[in-house]
């Protein structure tokens, strides 16, 4: 739940200039804001359609930590016209006949529809979208599961006196791992039961309330008006009560029984898929995960094989952030327009398999993309080096690799995060991979998303990632949050930079979203938790949060 701030916070902001240039038309000079010490701000209570936009709104002028995307299109882009950019997003699938989203869809015209032929030789047959790498598996295990399947019966029962020394490595990972799912496996279970439990006093309670009440909504005011007769009703009031302060502003006790049947679901399926031993979810696909040469497999159906398209919301989400269709009087505006989406079919329900995302990687390359949003992650590596030879090979091909930096609110410079751009978490192996933390819409102590991770050298930039609108199966639409919802914000105006400034490298692309953001020097709350707090300045390589705006008049002066 997201904590309110009732006290005026203070900017300091220098002022936004026009120079002539050589007698032209005058050029925007931005300069970005320095510290938190002047100009007092009032924070505002976002309706519900600024809260659906709160991600594209300008700080000095809206008091909201957007990206400044209206500002941008308002005074800069205006009615310019771009070039076409391919943005790949390597995810669970995307929904390409989503209302808002089949007009901005990647297509292969050098593929002929469904013949059966590779027509472009380029390995994928009738990829005329993009390519499914999961073919028809939905979930899968958590890669520390895995390493415990694969090295249990070669090290159970064993210490390091009678490991031989080759294999010393190898039972380092297998202990950890091993202890990681003992940890994770008594959480999933504790949660479940314990979500179960609140859940059937919250049914009975709310039964209780609602004849009484006589509605199934009701505020908190109205539940506390309530004369309890009874101690027993005064118990289910107290109760209810107190289930309110779980909640968002403007939900109920029904919102809260859909929250915790989503959590009893999430739970359950963490038992069944990601944390079941037993369990073996490659086994559709039918290739060999630890050989990178076997290639053959999957299909060119980016939306998976659940006809419901419910386990593509995430993927369909981060496409709509990135591309939207804009101005189409349809849901919401993508930032960037100009912009195809190549769906890649890559993350499961649980950890993606490094094969894949190395292919993945390789693949949007190969076919044109010239950015790539990679919103997942994980704790353990097998085969990290597969990845890395990958983003690599995208620096060689000048692509921007987009990546999300992880929601435990871990210090990733203490804690490595899969897939990443350094081999000994901190010397960076390529200039073309920027990873992204998430801001909270509450400008001050709260501003950073209390699930983000962090990291002076590991995150390079934070971006707008609670409670994000977007788009979601079926024609659909929902909030999300999290760094995968920074990530494609991000990947938006990195689009957007390559679609007017074509000339630009990734590498100056990547330097521009981190040196053109917006600078705060005010302690923020790290976790959630009040008493851990650390600057802002301190918590990425920039210290910044990516401003599209300022990259632009960046872009503009660079590109020269």
């Amino acid at each position: 739940m997201i904590t309110k701030i009732n006290k005026l916070l203070l900017l300091g902001i220098t002022t936004v200039s026009l120079i002539s240039c050589g007698g032209g038309a005058p050029v925007l000079i931005s300069t970005p804001i320095e510290n938190i010490d002047a100009v007092p701000l009032k924070n505002i209570e976002l309706t519900d359609s600024q809260l659906k936009a709160w991600g594209s709104f300008d700080l000095v002028t809206d008091t909201v930590p957007g990206m400044s995307v209206y500002k941008t299109y308002n005074e800069i882009i205006k009615s310019r016209q771009g070039n076409t950019v391919i943005v790949g997003v390597i995810d669970s699938g995307v929904d390409i006949e989503h209302e808002d989203l089949d007009g901005v869809v990647w297509k292969n015209t050098d593929e002929v529809p469904n013949n059966g032929k590779d027509d472009d030789n380029n390995g994928y047959i009738d990829d005329i979208h993009g390519w499914n790498f999961l073919g028809e598996s939905e979930h899968e295990n958590l890669e520390f599961v895995r390493i415990v399947k694969k090295y249990q019966k070669q090290f159970e029962g064993k210490n390091l006196a009678n490991i031989e020394a080759n294999q010393r490595d190898q039972y380092q990972v297998y202990l950890e791992a091993k202890a990681e799912y003992q940890k994770e496996y008594q959480e999933a279970l504790g949660n479940k039961n314990q979500y179960e439990q609140i859940l059937n006093q919250a049914k009975i309670s709310h039964e209780k309330v609602k004849s009484i009440l006589g509605k199934e909504d009701y505020t908190q005011k109205e539940l506390l008006g309530i004369q309890a007769e009874s101690v027993e009703m005064q118990q289910h009031v107290a109760f209810l009560s107190q289930m309110f302060g779980f909640l968002n502003p403007g939900e109920g006790i029904p919102d809260l029984i859909k929250n915790l049947n989503e959590g009893i679901e999430y739970f359950t399926g963490q038992l069944n898929y990601n944390l079941n031993l037993e369990f073996d979810g490659r086994t559709p696909v039918g290739d060999n995960v630890d050989d990178l040469t076997d290639k053959d497999y999957g299909n060119n159906n980016v939306m998976g094989p659940d006809p419901k398209k419910e386990g593509i919301k995430h993927g369909t989400h981060v496409a709509g952030i990135i591309a939207a269709e804009r101005n189409n009087k349809v849901g919401l505006n993508g930032v960037a327009q100009n912009v195809q989406i190549m769906a890649i079919r890559a993350v499961p329900d649980g950890d993606e398999y490094d094969k894949d995302i190395a292919l993945a990687i390789r693949y949007a390359v190969d076919n044109g993309a010239k950015v790539i949003n990679t919103s997942f992650g994980k704790y353990f590596s097998t085969h990290p080096d597969w990845v890395r030879d990958a983003i690599k090979y995208a620096a060689e091909n000048d692509v921007l690799i987009v990546n999300a930096a992880g929601n435990e609110a871990y210090n990733l410079d203490e804690k490595a995060t899969y897939p990443n751009d350094q081999t000994d978490n901190i010397s960076e192996i390529a200039d073309n991979f920027i990873t992204i933390g998430a801001l909270n819409y509450k400008y001050g102590s709260n501003l950073v998303a209390d699930f983000s991770n962090y990291g002076k050298s590991n995150v390079d930039a934070f971006a707008p990632g609670v409670k994000i609108w977007s788009t979601t199966p079926n024609n659909s639409y929902e909030y999300l949050q999290g760094t995968s919802m920074a990530a494609p914000a991000v990947a938006g105006v990195a689009a957007m930079i390559r679609s007017y400034y074509p000339k630009l490298k990734a590498s100056e692309v990547k330097k521009i979203l981190m040196d053109s953001g917006l600078a705060v020097k005010t302690q923020v709350i790290i976790g959630g938790e009040a008493q851990d707090t650390d600057a802002f300045s301190n918590l990425s390589k920039s210290g910044k949060m990516v401003n599209m705006y300022n990259a632009f008049i960046m872009a503009s002066q660079l590109s020269k």
